[in-house]
């Protein structure tokens, strides 16, 4: 009867996964258009490195709105199911927050920015983390997660160098936003696939459903 139990469990796990990733899936072109901005940051911020701080907290303060709002757009239809990709869902808040922040930060200095940033990219990474972990391995998982990972490892180098120069801190975002960029563009043309194949795989009623 323990078998039994554990083996239905496990099959229920991955059912919920399986759902989950479906409705990830459905949301590709979101993932796909935060990968295609951050990349977009990214180079401007190497490509500038020489900004003054006020233009590089304005570069942060809109890539952080927009990002929020696609974050947000990735995992909204399943936590209005109450599912756990609400955690992408607040990740899109904090994302939000983070850029207000900046925003309404009257003559933000240097290292209150590197710790703004810092805060954000740490939980920001934890959140992506901990979703990667309910998504379907097929559906690029791994990608998620290196996503998450470079995030919450780009906070800690921030926290333990927080006096770095301007120049330093816009060459350090801008190869970070790079490389995260690249992942969620990655795994956005993978859940584009996996989308592709399971309409491919449904009867014709379905797919016009």
């Amino acid at each position: 009867m323990a078998n039994t139990s554990g083996t239905g469990l496990f099959a229920l796990n991955t059912a919920h996964s399986d759902a989950l990733s479906e409705v990830l899936a459905e949301r590709w072109w979101a993932v796909g258009l935060r990968g295609l901005l951050a990349i977009i940051f990214g180079l401007l911020c190497l490509l500038t490195p020489g900004i003054a701080v006020g233009a590089l907290v304005l570069l942060f303060a809109v890539y952080m709105l927009v990002d929020g709002v696609f974050a947000i757009i990735s995992g909204i239809r399943a936590a209005r199911s109450g599912e756990r990709w609400g955690l992408l869902i607040l990740e899109g808040v904090v994302d939000l927050a983070a850029g207000a922040l900046a925003v309404i930060w009257p003559a933000i200095t240097l290292v209150a920015l590197v710790w703004i940033v810092a805060i954000w990219a740490i939980v920001s990474g934890a959140l992506m983390l901990a979703a990667a972990f309910a998504l379907n391995p097929d559906y690029g998982r791994w990608l998620l997660a290196l996503g998450g990972i470079a995030s919450f490892v780009f906070g800690i180098l921030l926290i333990i160098e927080p006096l770095i120069g301007a120049v330093v801190l816009t060459l350090w975002i801008g190869a970070y936003a790079l490389v995260f960029g690249v992942l969620l563009l990655v795994l956005s043309f993978q859940l584009q696939s996996k989308r592709e194949a399971l309409l491919s795989q449904k009867p014709p009623a379905a797919k016009k459903a």
